[in-house]
């Protein structure tokens, strides 16, 4: 019984920012960002629903992008937000779980989903004929499918492990989220092996999508290079750069972070490079992505166009 109310108590979260007026800007920065996230995501996923000229394969992988990133930031911030505002720092040992479950599942999902959108451009410019067969709509499916299923899987023994490690030290957890990693010197465990199976996740989710996203668009970019027509050249080159430019931004630090040994981590390292990955990535997407892009630029014209004018 003592040990079954050991491992149901409630955690504390030491949070990002200190409970000062420097503290409280920072914060309003972040909850800023959020809701900047929240509006260039949810008009992303409406554009490419109600637009049938984004209904394509690239566009449809696009739109779960923007629907990963939405949880993503989901998960982190309003708590992070409530508790400094509301002085708390506690979470409960259930709200911890659930909020370890999201961040790993997402983190995984959208590894896998950006290596079937690098695959997609990968065919569509280096054989643009094999494209309808390769990319059809069943295996787009498949590939979204396999994307949430995979990463749910993955998140869900991740924390269960973590729920059902005995916790005899202080219970603060130094991060603004249930991070498992930082969860881990909580433990009255020896947790060498469950560090490994970390390591070794994070190469299965992260580094190695990352290797086959860098090999598929280093055969684009040479595919590119050898163009006769400037204007395909041009919007290839465009397309492309602007995939790495979200890919460099979302998997950068995860890797960085997940793949050092414990021994050259620190809490604080640990902090600033997670809000890149869980706050400042699902913000930049969407810009970054419409901002680029002539097609969901023109898609925005006709959609949030023909809304202004019926208003007027």
């Amino acid at each position: 019984m003592e040990k079954w109310n050991q491992t149901s108590s409630d955690f504390t979260l030491l949070g990002l920012f200190p409970q000062n007026q420097i503290g409280l800007l920072l914060l309003l920065i972040i909850i800023f960002m959020f809701f900047v996230a929240l509006l260039g995501n949810s008009s992303m996923i409406h554009l490419i629903r109600v637009d049938p000229r984004l209904h394509t394969p690239m566009y449809f992988l696009l739109s779960q992008l923007s629907l990963m990133d939405l949880i993503h930031i989901s998960t982190t911030v309003p708590k992070m937000a409530f508790n400094f505002l509301s002085g708390q720092k506690g979470i409960t040992f259930l709200g911890c779980g659930v909020q370890a479950f999201f961040f790993i599942a997402m983190a995984g999902c959208e590894g896998l989903l950006l290596a079937s959108m690098a695959y997609d451009r990968f065919v569509a410019i280096c054989h643009p004929l094999h494209y309808p067969i390769r990319m059809s709509k069943m295996m787009c499916l498949k590939m979204i499918i396999g994307s949430w299923t995979l990463g749910s899987i993955n998140s869900m023994a991740h924390t269960v492990y973590a729920l059902h490690i005995p916790y005899c030290h202080s219970r603060s957890i130094n991060h603004f989220f249930c991070d498992v990693p930082a969860m881990l010197p909580l433990a009255c465990m020896d947790t060498w092996v469950y560090e490994y199976i970390v390591f070794v996740s994070t190469s299965l989710f992260l580094l190695l999508p990352f290797l086959g996203i860098t090999a598929s668009y280093g055969r684009v970019l040479f595919a590119v290079f050898h163009m006769r027509s400037k204007e395909g050249k041009k919007k290839a080159f465009t397309t492309c750069s602007t995939h790495l430019t979200v890919v460099t931004f979302y998997y950068a630090p995860f890797v960085y972070t997940y793949l050092r040994p414990r021994s050259l981590r620190s809490p604080t390292d640990d902090k600033i490079l997670a809000v890149f990955y869980t706050i400042l990535t699902p913000m930049l997407n969407p810009i970054i992505y419409s901002l680029r892009n002539k097609e969901v630029l023109g898609a925005m014209t006709r959609v949030f166009g023909t809304f202004y004018s019926t208003k007027h």
